[in-house]
C-alpha cells in the first residue's frame, strides 16, 4: 500500500511563491507512475492542477499555466509543484496522487492520495 505525504504548504501574500513536495512514506513509487497535483477549496469540487506522466508528458489546468511547474526527482522519488505569482483564488488544500497506469486528460481515478497540505494566499 502506497501512502503519500505532502509538504511545503503555508500562507503567503498574493504574488508570492511556494514549493510543494510529495513523497511516499510507505510503499514505492517511481518514474513509471502517473503523478498529479489536485486542489480543493472550501465549498468547491476538487480540481486537477497538473499531472506528469511516465513519458514526461505534462498537463496543467488553464488557471495555473505559466505560474506553476510540476516536476519529478527520479533519484528521490519525489514530486514537486513550484508555484509562482500566487493569487487568492489559489487558496486550497493541495493533494498529490499516484497511479501505476498512464495519465490521460482529466484523469481523476488515482488509487493513491496524500492527506494534503494547505495553501493560503492573502490579498
Amino acid at each position: 500500500q502506497v501512502q503519500l505525504v505532502e509538504s511545503g504548504g503555508g500562507s503567503v501574500q498574493a504574488g508570492g511563491s511556494l514549493r510543494l513536495s510529495c513523497a511516499a512514506s510507505s510503499g514505492y513509487i517511481d518514474s513509471t507512475y502517473c503523478m498529479g497535483w489536485f486542489r480543493q477549496a472550501p465549498g468547491k469540487e476538487r480540481e486537477g492542477v497538473a499531472t506528469l506522466d511516465s513519458d514526461g508528458m505534462i498537463r496543467y489546468a488553464d488557471s495555473v499555466k505559466g505560474r506553476f511547474t510540476i516536476s519529478r526527482d527520479n533519484d528521490k522519488n519525489t514530486l514537486t509543484l513550484q508555484m509562482f505569482s500566487l493569487k487568492p483564488e489559489d487558496t486550497a488544500m493541495y493533494s498529490c496522487a499516484a497511479d501505476w497506469h498512464r495519465c490521460y486528460v482529466d484523469k481523476r481515478d488515482f488509487p493513491y492520495w496524500g492527506q494534503g497540505t494547505q495553501v493560503t494566499v492573502s490579498k
